[in-house]
């Protein structure tokens, strides 16, 4: 149903009759008055259809000449009717040699049974209603197209009455559709500025809205759909982006190059083709309504796939659990703000956003993915992308090729990469410059040897895609128990730590899925930026995840490794798992014994570096190389204790001091010259292999950048990360992620019972374009300095914490420093030259002989009295 102020509501009969006064039939135009016997319709009122004989120059009823028109008598095959549908477009017509630079002249539309030709500009095809192919077509002026005439509503609904208390706004009638708050929303008219498709084609012109309040996984038994099912579209690849408060640059990073891979694949292609976009959907879950960036929102709101004064909170009494806008849309904006879309050669992209009222963590928003949206969509590939990571315009195409050549491939992913900013200036972090060697060395290393064997332990969230009936039973069913683990009283921490790195465990069920032989594939040509942690307190809490999460899921895999020889593998396939796993159980072990492996090996080599002192031919090491040695071993062992103090009860956030001396201390240790001489030698071949995989690879440059930052943090790497991750195992939070949040305003709710109808305040068609012209200008405002606020309860605990651990720290430092100065001027003054006396034995013995005589004298006296 419609009305003039170009909201709709679904209806559940899409064949309804044709709409009142559509004019004549499209393949009477042009051609002279068309035979009665074929429109049944008897001669209408003069007045009504305008039939009389215009001027040839308005409407050109007489036969035009051919050169004009070129239309000739249509294709046989295209005699089918097309029902107009309230709930999304018929389909409409498409050009086969899309070209968005190029005139629209000349240009060829196709339908799913046959093609027809167009010479006029001016012309567009629009869909029909209960009749044939040829009687569904309008002309349209060449400039902005008109909203779709459709059916008039059979209940005889009137246009929205204005609102008396809001002026911008209008009281609309609907019904609910099967229960359910679902309405067609206009598009603002910029958002169809740079598009080559108009507002006579409803799947461009209205968004479609759906206030869902059932479960992810009851999506389609709640009868909640997608537009996609009434246009009969195959969907091959589904990408989902997921965000949580990301800011619009982030997502500007993200969506934009998504769009690009998209036009790239439809360019280069040949299975694809210029059509190939209505195979492609891209969804966007974002984590609570009230955690979401505004910013983000207006990027959102300017693509066309939001709007605000839709939503509702409620519907009949039921709790509104996510918001879906549904939209393809023919702009975006890049991290620069400049808006895109057909006019620079991008082809038009299928929304969903699904904004979910409550912040639920990732893995819920990936249940809303594959559970809800996936399963009516029953997509080929699925490709998660985290907001914020940027694939290469090529990446996507080769992740989705590795799948279209193999079809053992359950998963792959490509090389990610540390966003190291322009002329990379980020490098001069030193924290970014050791996670961009880390993350090289991983891509160079271990993702190629994993993807040998056929099993890669982990495929990075950021970015990976997966096949999407490899994933059916058993994989998605264990991926999905993590959700709510640690919410649970009767929840193991094993498990709730074991599901902080949930993708780990999909990778082993995918591999071990009874009945299948899937392998795991990495792919070096899909590469993908992201940003890391630059901060010390973010870097720490990541870490702390990470590292709980892969060693409790090592320890999965390891205990359940059985399951791959159920599977339908080869003899050959297995042998080589059963070599994988015999490597991964070394790492585990390896891992294990860290923390003692690295200080003896620290201890050793300065050990030998110590006796061999005086053949060093340096004289400040001749002499005092003992010294430094000593010193060196107190300042790693303070470092360690102050790890374990701090990692027991304090927050990265709220000692950011601490952890940063302590990373201080531990590159202090890897300065000092005779242990960094024993070392380089000892670990000689390791550091070669680094610099001749790395040349072998062609990636040399970051041995060059990054490799000195990594080897003064690797103490901290190993220490700080590790002692703070086995000491905070209760904790099974994500870290980064807020908890869960009501939204901070209301919606307003609906009621309504079977039939019944409703009013519902919806913006008015004026309002809703006048809002639109101010995105833009206010998205290239700067951004503002954003204050970040610190919680009053929180920032009193960490001052406790603080005093209480700096407290602790003094108290052993003081006593270090007796220790440090006993056991040298003692030492040496003393206990070498006379062993008879010993002056701090004898201060010992005297004082407590001392404080013996005082209390022996005092209780004496006393008794006395």
């Amino acid at each position: 149903m419609s009305n003039n102020n170009g909201y709709s509501m679904p209806q559940p009969n899409y064949n309804q009759g044709p709409p009142p006064n559509r004019g004549p039939p499209q393949q009477n135009m042009n051609r002279g008055p068309p035979p009665q016997q074929n429109m049944n319709r008897g001669p209408p009122p003069p007045q009504n259809v305008n039939r009389g004989p215009p001027p040839p120059q308005n409407m050109n009823r007489g036969p035009p000449p051919p050169q004009n028109m070129n239309m000739g008598p249509p294709p046989q095959n295209m005699n089918r009717p097309i029902s107009p549908r309230s709930l999304g477009s018929a389909e409409f017509l498409a050009p086969n040699n899309y070209n968005p630079q190029s005139s629209r002249q000349n240009s060829t539309y196709s339908t799913i049974s046959g093609s027809m030709n167009f010479s006029d500009s001016s012309m567009q095809l629009l869909p029909g209603s209960n009749s044939s192919l040829n009687q569904g077509y309008q002309p349209v002026s060449s400039g902005p197209s008109p909203i779709m005439q459709r059916p008039a509503s059979p209940m005889g609904q009137r246009p929205p009455s204005p609102n008396p208390n809001n002026p911008n706004s209008r009281i609309k009638k609907i019904q609910l559709y099967k229960g359910n708050y679902i309405v067609n929303c206009p598009v603002p008219d910029g958002v169809l500025r740079k598009g080559v498709f108009g507002r006579d084609i409803e799947e461009f012109g209205y968004l479609r809205y759906s206030a869902v309040t059932c479960d992810p996984n009851d999506f389609e038994k709640s009868n909640f759909t997608l537009r996609q099912c009434f246009w009969k579209r195959q969907t091959e690849l589904f990408i989902v982006l997921t965000m949580y408060n990301e800011d619009e640059i982030l997502f500007a990073r993200s969506m934009s190059s998504v769009m690009e891979n998209i036009t790239y694949m439809c360019n280069k292609d040949k299975k694809w083709g210029m059509d190939g976009w209505k195979k492609v959907i891209v969804c966007i879950v974002s984590d609570g309504r009230k955690k979401i960036n505004d910013r983000v929102l207006n990027m959102l709101e300017f693509m066309g796939v939001y709007q605000e004064g839709v939503m509702k909170e409620r519907v009949n009494d039921k709790e509104v659990q996510a918001h879906l806008f549904e939209y393809t849309t023919q702009i975006f904006l890049d991290t620069k703000m400049n808006d895109k879309g057909a006019t620079d050669n991008y082809l038009p992209v299928q929304l969903l956003f699904c904004l979910k009222e409550k912040n639920k963590k990732k893995i819920n928003s990936h249940r809303w993915f594959f559970n809800a949206f996936g399963r009516i969509l029953k997509p080929n590939v699925c490709v998660l992308i985290d907001v914020g990571t940027r694939p290469t315009s090529t990446s996507i195409h080769s992740l989705w090729k590795a799948f279209d050549k193999d079809k053992q491939i359950a998963g792959a992913c490509g090389e990610i990469k540390c966003d190291l900013g322009k002329h990379w200036k980020n490098l001069l972090n030193p924290l970014v410059a050791t996670q961009h060697f880390e993350y090289k060395m991983s891509n160079i290393l271990d993702k190629p040897l994993e993807s040998i064997f056929g099993y890669i332990s982990v495929l990075p969230g950021a970015f990976s895609a997966y096949r999407f009936s490899a994933l059916q039973g058993q994989p998605l069913e264990a991926y999905f128990k993590g959700e709510t683990l640690h919410e649970r009283p009767d929840g193991s921490l094993f498990k709730s730590n074991m599901y902080l790195a949930e993708d780990r465990i999909l990778c082993f069920e995918l591999v071990a899925k009874k009945g299948a032989n899937y392998v795991l594939k990495y792919v070096r040509s899909a590469k993908a930026e992201t940003d890391v942690p630059d901060n010390i307190p973010e870097f720490i809490s990541q870490r702390r995840r990470w590292l709980n999460g892969s060693f409790f899921a090592s320890l999965y895999s390891t205990y359940n490794w059985m399951e791959v020889y159920r599977t339908e593998h080869s003899l050959f396939r297995k042998i080589i798992f059963a070599v994988e796993f015999v490597y991964n159980i070394f790492n585990l072990l390896f891992s294990w014994f860290g923390l003692a492996n690295f200080f003896l090996t620290f201890y050793f080599l300065a050990s030998m570096v110590k006796k061999n002192s005086a053949k060093t031919g340096i004289t400040f090491l001749d002499e005092h190389g003992d010294r430094i040695f000593l010193i060196m071993e107190t300042i790693y062992a303070y470092a360690l204790i102050c790890i374990f103090i701090c990692s027991l009860g304090n927050r990265p956030q709220g000692s950011r001091l601490l952890y940063l001396a302590c990373i201080i201390l531990f590159a202090i240790v890897m300065l000092d010259n005779s242990n960094v001489v024993g070392m380089f030698f000892s670990l000689l071949a390791t550091y070669g292999i680094y610099f001749i995989s790395s040349f072998l690879h062609l990636q040399p440059a970051h041995m060059f950048t990054s490799f000195i930052q990594y080897m003064l943090l690797l103490p901290s790497f190993v220490n700080i990360l590790m002692v703070y991750a086995f000491c905070n195992t209760h904790d099974v939070s994500w870290g980064t992620k807020g908890s869960t949040d009501d939204a901070s305003s209301k919606l307003g709710s609906v009621s309504a019972k079977p039939g019944d109808t409703i009013h519902v305040e919806l913006p008015s068609k004026d309002n809703i374009n006048s809002h639109y012209e101010k995105l833009l200008p206010e998205l290239r405002k700067p951004k503002p300095v954003e204050v970040k606020s610190v919680d009053s309860g929180q920032a009193i605990q960490d001052g406790k914490q603080n005093f209480r651990t700096y407290m602790v720290l003094f108290w052993i430092f003081c006593n270090s420093l007796l220790l440090i100065f006993c056991l040298t001027v003692f030492n040496e003054n003393y206990l070498l030259e006379n062993n008879n006396f010993n002056p701090y034995l004898t201060f010992i013995f005297y004082s407590v002989l001392f404080l013996s005589a005082v209390r022996f004298v005092g209780s004496t006296f006393n008794e006395i009295n």
